[in-house]
């Protein structure tokens, strides 16, 4: 188990696969919270989403890496809802 304490902000959060999954915006309780997306053409532009700390495999510097490819990471991210859960 990694500790959440070396999970930093601004850090990049990369799938087993090597593909970049989100920014770290910051850790809150046992989930990743990551940085809202500004690309326009995303679906998932201007909400916060979120990964558990069950999915991180290693802390490489500023790097979070997880245990499952990106496009699973994904499909496993909580998105928070309009209660700001």
């Amino acid at each position: 188990m990694v500790d959440a304490a070396d999970i930093h902000e601004h850090a990049d959060v990369i799938g087993a696969d090597g593909v970049h999954v989100g920014t770290v915006d910051r850790v809150e309780g046992h989930r990743i919270k990551l940085k809202k997306l500004e690309v326009e053409s995303n679906a998932r532009k201007g909400h916060h989403h979120f990964i558990d700390l069950g999915l991180v495999a290693d802390i490489e510097g500023d790097q979070v890496r997880l245990s499952a490819n990106a496009d699973v990471a994904v499909t496993l991210e909580e998105e928070e809802d309009g209660d700001g859960v």
